[in-house]
């Protein structure tokens, strides 16, 4: 979603700031703007459309003098793109200025309140109300600006990172959070301040967490936290270990390729953070064997690719294990009265760690005293502190809107689980378990054997990419890869797709296809093949044309499909790691060959911190 960025020190902030929020593009974004202060005067430069023209129209930050500033890059929720909805805003007096990540549900309440007060509104958004929400206490309380953020805090519902500044303490940066990340990263005579670690990882690799419903003032000499009381608290600090060149792209056109190619690096890092001797050892994450013995039904919540992880992990767990599991959209678990079983677990899979769904089903199946493990990629991340045992992916910074190297993390990540779940209730031998952590080893290298098949991918984008519907079908594990690819080519290229298990194309589906109609069938499941085929027989008489991602090699699935691409062999429980693979390459090439922006489409956001 949004991207905040603050800095608090001895050099000009203007500069400062929009390297931040350039770092931060990737989160999607429709507008920018920075703000400083100087001399007790507040300077802001606010610009539509991509950062490049908020840069062109501060001469880089250096019209705007000012060792103190906080920026933003917004995502549209309340009111349209435009420079006077673009953050910062500033108050009706203009006494305050600020930006903020998140939504505020009562915005109507609280701005039919202000009016009532006198206040005027320019802008269409709720953060402009929550600014002179703060403005109207510090005038009606004349008790500081500590006092008028932490009473503000009380008054508003919803989520929030605030990052405000005061004309009357000219030095400070005030910081309030809930439900929306926020950290600060502290140096000698320096302060930074961001919604995401790779805006600051340049020049701060030790960072401060606020917590949930927490408020932090920031100084050019080190920061101080307290809680909405205004009670001084105590943080940790945290080091941050990233390389600020993984956020580069390293010469390809695209982060978005870029983070296909780095998928085996990604695969062999989270399965080598748990092998021990050959062994996946998850104390690491504070899961015993014993604890493992106990669970009789795992539950999986989770938004977007990270539900398909889900999707294609029940399959596994259940197969493997013996033990019922249930995927669930976190968006719809947090408003269920979700009847959790005695001795479950429930496994959240967010790549951010700050997925605002996801970590409300995480917090709604704590408050029921279910045992949970988090699947996430950002150390120190709201769902990896509020789980009981964060298992952390390895698939370092991704950029790009569209995972790819985050959903083949969070695969290997889930068959660990899975493979110590089965171990601990005793379904697999030892030369099964070890031949099953072999067949995962030999992933990366079969990935890379893919890669050798980019060029016939693209020729196969070329062709269809002026297609209006795809239709991706399979059954089991190859159904819940044909999700992912699905999305993967509407998120990037705007081509209508859809996948169904191939069983349900009688049940109204196939009544969609038409002459030329590109059905993509993917095949993996021994015992379900022929099945598939069949399925894809009745799209062919149809006037469908087929493209299939084999994984079988037999002699029914060529001569049935109109192009074939082959993915190499590999245990059929492991299969989603491989053909996901060729879905992603042929999804960026559509995209490519359209001239559309792949790393960030249209109306998307990489971290999806609100409702």
């Amino acid at each position: 979603m949004c991207g905040i960025v603050g800095y608090v020190g001895n050099k000009q902030a203007g500069p400062i700031l929009l390297d931040g929020l350039g770092k931060l593009e990737y989160r999607g974004y429709d507008s920018a703007g920075i703000a400083v202060i100087n001399n007790g005067e507040f300077s802001i430069a606010k610009a539509k459309g991509k950062l490049q023209e908020l840069i062109d129209k501060t001469d880089g930050g250096k019209a705007l003098p000012g060792t103190i500033g906080i920026g933003h890059t917004r995502w549209a929720t309340h009111g349209e793109p435009s420079e006077d909805n673009a953050h910062p805003h500033i108050s009706m007096r203009e006494t305050v200025v600020g930006v903020h990540n998140g939504i505020i549900e009562n915005y109507v309440e609280l701005r039919t309140k202000l009016e009532r007060h006198g206040f005027r509104f320019y802008s269409q958004t709720d953060t402009e109300i929550a600014i002179n929400l703060v403005e109207y206490y510090l005038d009606k309380y004349q008790l500081g600006p500590l006092h008028a953020v932490t009473h503000a805090m009380l008054r508003i519902r919803g989520s929030y990172a605030l990052a405000i500044m005061f004309k009357c303490d000219p030095e400070r940066i005030y910081l309030a959070r809930k439900d929306s990340p926020m950290i600060i990263g502290v140096k000698e005579g320096e302060t930074y301040i961001a919604s995401d670690v790779p805006a600051i990882i340049k020049y701060v690799n030790d960072v401060y967490y606020i917590g949930n419903e927490e408020c932090a003032v920031a100084e050019a000499t080190g920061v101080k936290f307290y809680n909405i009381d205004m009670e001084e608290i105590h943080n940790d600090l945290v080091h941050v270990d990233m390389d600020p060149t993984a956020a580069a792209k390293g010469g390809y056109r695209h982060f978005m390729m870029k983070e296909i190619m780095e998928q085996p690096k990604a695969v062999t890092d989270t399965l080598n953070s748990v092998l021990r001797d050959g062994i996946i050892d998850l104390t690491s994450i504070g899961l015993s064997p014993e604890e493992l013995r106990a669970i009789d039904k795992v539950y999986i919540a989770a938004c977007g690719s990270a539900w398909h992880v889900g999707m294609a992990s029940q399959y596994v767990i259940e197969d493997l294990a013996g033990v019922e599991a249930r995927v669930e959209l976190a968006s719809e678990m947090r408003y269920r009265n979700f009847p959790f079983s005695p001795n479950s677990l429930l496994v959240v899979i967010s790549q951010s760690g700050e997925t605002a769904d996801t970590l409300a089903a995480l917090r709604k199946a704590k408050a029921c005293g279910v045992k949970t493990v988090a699947v996430v990629n950002v150390l120190g991340s709201s769902i990896a502190r509020e789980a009981d045992h964060p298992f952390y992916t390895v698939a370092g910074p991704e950029i790009s809107v569209a995972t790819t190297k985050a959903y083949s993390a969070q695969l290997i990540a889930m068959y660990c689980l899975a493979l110590n779940l089965a171990a601990a209730k005793g379904k697999l031998s030892e030369d099964q378990y070890k031949g099953y952590i072999a067949e995962i080893q030999s992933i990366p290298s079969k990935i890379e054997d893919i890669f050798k098949k980019k060029q016939a991918l693209q020729r196969l984008a070329n062709r269809n990419a002026n297609a209006s519907d795809v239709f991706f079908i399979g059954r089991g594990i190859d159904y819940a890869v044909g999700l992912e690819g699905s999305l993967k080519l509407k998120e990037i290229s705007y081509i209508h797709s859809e996948a169904y298990a191939a069983g349900e194309l009688k049940h109204g589906t196939i009544s969609l296809i038409e002459q030329n109609t590109l059905v993509v069938g993917i095949l993996s499941q021994p015992e379900l093949i022929e099945k598939t085929v069949s399925n894809i027989v009745e799209v062919k008489a149809r006037g469908a044309t087929v493209l299939g991602i084999d994984m079988s090699g037999e002699e029914n699935v060529k001569k049935n499909v109109d192009n074939l691409v082959s993915v190499p062999s590999i245990d059929p429980h492991f299969a989603a790691s491989l053909l996901v693979i060729p879905l992603q390459i042929f999804a960026y090439y559509v995209a490519v060959t359209k001239g559309l922006d792949v790393d960030k489409p249209r109306n998307l956001a990489k971290s999806v911190t609100v409702e």
